[in-house]
C-alpha cells in the first residue's frame, strides 16, 4: 500500500483539489494507497475541511502536528503515522502532478527503494516558478550535486518517494522546517538505498500563500547539508545500510537408491 503524505498549513481554499484529485488518479490506476495529511497548527479553516474529506472520501484520514509548528515538524509526526509500504511526500497547494504520483509507484515496483523526482529535466514541465526562487534554486542544487557528487539536479524537491525500511533507515531526522526536503534524500543516498530518477512537473500554487520563506534557502539547509557531509566524510560507513545475508545453499546429499531386482 501507498501512503501519501500531505502536510498542510492553512490551506483551507486549495487542499480540497489537492486531494480528491489524488484521490481520483490513485483510484483510477488500482493502487491501494491511503491519503494522510498533517494539520500544522492550521488557523483558518483546514482542519473542518479535513473533517469534511475523511466523511467523503474512503481511505482518507488526517492527523494534528502536535509538535512545534514547521514543515519538517509535520513531516515527521506523518512519517511517525503513515502505515503504506512505502511513502509519497506531496505538497498541499497542488503543485505536484498526481500522475508522476503513479509514475512513482511503478518504480517501487521494479524494485527501487526511492523514486525522485526532477522538474529540470527536458521531459518536464514547470508552469509559473518565480524567478527570484527559481534562481535561489538552482544555484542551491548545483551547491548540492558539487558537493556529494551527484547528476540528480533537483535535491531540494519535497516530492519524493521511499519505501518504509528506507525512512526506519535515514533515522534520526534533524530537520524541523523546510530543510528536510534535503535531508531524506541525500542520507537515503549515502546509506546505499536504490533510487530512480524521473521527470516530474510542477505548477505554481494559485491559491493560499507559499510557507517556504527565502530565509530558508540559508543556514538551516546548510547545516543539514554539511551534517550529512560529514556523515559521509567521517563515518566510515557506520550508518550504512548493511545488506542481508543470503542463508548458504542447503548440502546436496547424494543417496544410493537400491537397484530394482
Amino acid at each position: 500500500m501507498l501512503s501519501v503524505l500531505i502536510p498542510a498549513q492553512n490551506e483551507e481554499d486549495g487542499l480540497r483539489e489537492t486531494v480528491t484529485r489524488l484521490a481520483d488518479i490513485l483510484t483510477a490506476a488500482a493502487i491501494p494507497y491511503e491519503i494522510l495529511v498533517v494539520n500544522d497548527h492550521s488557523t483558518d479553516g483546514t482542519e473542518g475541511l479535513l473533517r469534511q474529506l475523511a466523511e467523503e472520501i474512503p481511505g482518507f484520514r488526517y492527523v494534528n502536528n502536535t509538535k512545534a509548528k514547521g514543515f519538517g515538524s509535520a513531516l515527521q509526526t506523518g512519517l511517525e503515522e503513515f502505515q503504506g509500504d512505502a511513502v509519497c511526500i506531496v505538497m498541499a497547494d497542488a503543485s505536484d502532478d498526481p500522475r508522476d504520483v503513479v509514475t512513482y509507484y511503478r518504480k517501487l515496483q521494479e524494485g527501487y527503494e526511492c523514486v525522485f523526482g526532477s522538474r529540470f529535466s527536458r521531459h518536464s514541465t514547470v508552469v509559473d516558478y518565480p524567478m527570484h526562487k527559481l534562481l535561489l534554486n538552482r544555484f542551491a542544487n548545483r551547491f548540492i550535486a558539487a558537493m556529494f557528487g551527484l547528476r540528480y539536479n533537483d535535491t531540494t524537491n519535497a516530492f519524493k518517494c521511499y519505501r518504509r525500511e528506507v525512512i526506519a533507515g535515514v533515522q534520526p531526522i534533524l530537520g524541523r522546517q523546510f530543510n528536510i526536503t534535503v535531508e531524506l534524500p541525500l542520507k537515503a543516498m549515502i546509506r546505499g538505498y536504490s533510487y530512480a530518477v524521473v521527470p516530474i512537473n510542477w505548477y505554481n500554487r494559485t491559491t493560499g500563500v507559499s510557507k517556504l520563506r527565502i530565509k530558508e534557502m540559508g543556514s538551516r539547509y546548510l547545516f543539514i547539508v554539511l551534517y550529512v557531509f560529514l556523515e559521509r566524510l567521517l563515518s566510515r560507513g557506520d550508518y550504512r545500510r548493511v545488506e542481508p545475508v543470503a542463508p548458504a545453499p542447503p548440502a546436496v546429499v547424494s543417496v544410493n537408491t537400491p537397484k530394482s531386482a
